[in-house]
């Protein structure tokens, strides 16, 4: 496992859960509003974490933690994550996945060999924008279309999700959005906040009252939605 950095106790990360947060190493999209854009490389950094000291440091929380978020960079890109998985889950540890789902064979496996407990996919940008919005042209929506149709039967508790970044998201693409993952029990918008780590300088979110008129704009479609960083 590459592992970049740890967060050891978050209340946000994992819905009604304390939790650690591991963020892995490497990515497939080039997001230019990534907020974790040290990692998203395939090198280590300096600071990075071995797994066997995550194991011994979840060792020591097992009373203190409901669980653990697998974060990155995009976390099926690791060899090692199930294995890596099993050993928090023989610790007693729920796991929550956070991913980009470019990988839904993946996925499936390790929801159904019961390695995961709940699934956050990122929604990037309606199926037109898709490509501009991860840094790759010409992408294939394929593997997406799929990760969401996954997550759209219920087999795992879930959530959709999109960083909403005004350079990159206007009104008719949350309108596609909410279309095309219409069933979804939990729909969260994310303003985008500069973490200072971004492939990209000069994005910016929208205000408290933009947020809103988003949500208003989808609710019709998605009943759920909520809004988060506002």
């Amino acid at each position: 496992m590459k592992i970049g950095g740890i967060q050891r106790l978050s209340l946000l990360d994992y819905p009604d859960k304390t939790c650690c947060t591991i963020f892995t190493v490497g990515c497939n999209y080039r997001c230019p509003f990534c907020h974790n854009a040290s990692i998203i490389c395939n090198s280590v950094p300096e600071n990075g974490i071995l797994q066997e000291e995550v194991i011994e440091f979840l060792k020591r929380r097992k009373s203190l933690l409901d669980g653990v978020c697998i974060t990155g960079g995009e976390p099926l890109l690791q060899d090692q994550l199930e294995s890596f998985i099993r050993e928090i889950k023989s610790l007693g540890f729920l796991v929550k996945l956070d991913t980009n789902g470019s990988l839904p064979k993946k996925l499936k496996q390790l929801i159904e060999t019961g390695l995961v407990d709940y699934v956050a996919m990122d929604i990037k940008n309606s199926p037109d924008s898709y490509g501009q919005t991860i840094g790759i042209n010409n992408y294939n929506l394929d593997p997406i279309k799929e990760s969401v149709d996954l997550l759209l039967s219920n087999i795992v508790p879930y959530e959709f999700r999109t960083t909403v970044v005004r350079q990159l998201h206007t009104s008719k693409d949350m309108l596609a959005i909410a279309q095309w993952i219409k069933r979804a029990e939990h729909y969260y918008l994310q303003n985008f906040v500069d973490s200072g780590d971004v492939l990209e300088s000069g994005l910016s979110g929208f205000s408290r009252e933009e947020m809103q008129d988003f949500q208003e704009l989808i609710r019709p479609i998605i009943p759920s939605v909520e809004l988060r960083g506002i």
